[in-house]
């Protein structure tokens, strides 16, 4: 669930950097994947980590 939520926070906030940045179409679909995937990975390690924690 934490990647989800992560994930597609991640590909909002890329959307908007580029388009901050006033970028083409493109350049959003690629800042939002890429934002999407870091996120995604952050969440989870975060997913990971709480497991072995409540275990």
């Amino acid at each position: 669930m934490i990647v989800i939520v992560l994930a597609l926070l991640g590909a909002v906030l890329g959307g908007l950097t580029a388009r901050k940045r006033n970028g083409t179409r493109a350049d959003i679909a690629q800042y939002a994947a890429g934002y999407a995937i870091a996120f995604a990975l952050a969440g989870m390690i975060a997913t990971l980590v709480l497991h072995r924690l409540m275990v």
